[in-house]
Parts: structure tokens; C-alpha cells; sequence
């Protein structure tokens, strides 16, 4: 059987107190298990053990150079369930300073976000499969600035985002 999804993703941190406060404030992570320099959350209403895995490395740890210098990784991506999730979580990564970006993929809405050590993440709706034209498809060809006010006029605030958007 192929593999079906990410299970967990682990972050090394400057300080894990510090980046646990984010992840919680900011997408509503809860603590399941901690240890001294570890900790392990959890997204509300998730299946898995935990989501996220943080891993205390010290103050005295540089940037990441992936993407600059190195390879590595970009970013980790979270999906919210509908555009309502979306706009509240915009809204919560801009009080905290932490918002970066936000495009329309056309099939996706994003949200790009820095933690405190700057570790880039992404929050997302997908449009369900269901309401995915061929004017859709075509406009994936470019990514524009998202006008979340526009989609949740033209989708709905509370449509479930799909799940599984094929991009054949």
C-alpha cells in the first residue's frame, strides 16, 4: 500500500518553551507529552499521536541556510477545513507577526508564516474536488496574491475544503 499522508513532522528549536507558546497560540496546538529540551503536539480534532515534534538545539543555534546555501527542507504545510479556519488563523499569524505571504494557487489557498526561530509553514484551504473547474485547473498555471474577502464570496466561509486535490 502507497503511503497515504504526512503522520508527524520534527522541528529543532532554539528554545522549545518558546516555540511551543507559538504553535499553540498560533494554530492551536496542545502539548501531549514534553520532556525536558522535547516537546509533542497535537492539532485539535487530530488522529495522529501528535503532529508536531519540537526539538530544543539552544539560543546559540544559527538559521537554517536550507534553500540558500544547502538543500533541505522549505516549509511544513497545515490544512484548516474551511475558509472561516483561514481567515481566523490570517488574522491570528498577523497579530503575532508571523505572517509572511498569502497566495492563491487557485486549487489552494495559503498562508505563509514564520515561527520565532524563522522556520517557514504554511496554512491552507483546498477547494473541494466537487467545485474544481476547468477555469481552475487552467489558472494554476500562475500564482496570485490572495484576496481571502473574494473566495470566501465566491466559495463560502464554512465549504469543507477537499481533501486529496489531484492536480492530473
Amino acid at each position: 500500500m502507497p503511503v497515504q499522508r504526512l503522520n508527524h513532522a520534527v522541528l529543532y528549536v532554539r528554545d522549545v518553551e518558546r516555540s511551543v507558546a507559538f504553535y499553540r497560540e498560533a494554530l492551536g496546538f496542545e502539548v501531549v507529552m514534553s520532556m525536558r529540551g522535547a516537546a509533542f503536539l497535537q492539532a485539535e480534532g487530530s488522529a495522529n499521536d501528535h503532529d508536531l515534534g519540537l526539538f530544543e538545539v539552544g539560543e546559540q543555534a544559527g538559521p537554517s541556510p536550507a534553500g540558500r546555501s544547502t538543500v533541505g527542507l522549505y516549509h511544513l504545510a497545515w490544512e484548516v477545513d474551511t475558509l472561516e479556519e483561514l481567515r481566523r488563523v490570517a488574522a491570528k499569524l498577523g497579530e503575532l507577526g508571523a505572517l509572511v505571504g498569502a497566495s492563491d494557487h487557485s486549487t489552494t489557498k495559503a498562508l505563509y508564516a514564520k515561527d520565532p526561530d524563522g522556520l517557514e509553514f504554511e496554512v491552507s484551504w483546498l477547494v473541494p474536488a466537487a467545485l474544481i473547474t476547468e477555469e481552475v485547473l487552467e489558472a494554476r498555471a500562475s500564482i496570485r496574491p490572495l484576496d481571502l474577502a473574494a473566495e470566501i464570496e465566491r466559495y463560502g466561509a464554512t465549504t469543507r475544503g477537499g481533501v486529496g486535490v489531484s492536480f492530473a
